[in-house]
């Protein structure tokens, strides 16, 4: 069974509960090669980076076994807001779960990922997710 999170977030709504709140982390849980071929979020406007944590392990896709502990390491405050975002937002719902189990009390998924969901010609980045929405990022 999975641990519940706090709740679900859109871009839009992270960027403004970034902006709002000075000590919310932005944590992408996407792999390395998505983060340097597709993009990265750009939280500079808010004074902060956006922490780079893989969920899982490429290519194999096993759960990162050091999340956790690299968690702990960019956001040490465990009643501070934490965001995931993954490409689409079904990765980022697993790493906010166990972010609750670890003890997170803000552990929030943000809706529709990065890219967001595929179009119906099977493109992404097209419909929904951060940079659809107009949200600052940058190539990595």
């Amino acid at each position: 069974m999975t641990e519940a999170y706090a709740g679900d977030l859109t871009p839009a709504q992270a960027w403004e509960l970034l902006g709002r709140v000075g000590h919310a982390v932005l944590v992408d849980v996407r792999t390395q090669a998505e983060w340097q071929f597709v993009g990265l979020p750009d939280v500079s406007d808010h004074g902060r980076d956006t922490a780079l944590i893989a969920w899982q392990v490429y290519p194999n896709m096993n759960i990162s076994p050091g999340f956790v502990d690299r968690l702990a390491e960019a956001a040490p405050d465990k009643t501070a807001p934490v965001m995931f975002l993954c490409r689409s937002g079904v990765r980022s719902q697993a790493a906010a779960a166990a972010a609750t189990a670890a003890g997170y009390a803000k552990a929030y998924n943000i809706l529709e990922g990065f890219e967001g969901g595929p179009n119906a010609d099977q493109q992404r980045g097209k419909v929904g997710g951060w940079k659809v929405a107009g949200l600052p990022w940058r190539q990595g």
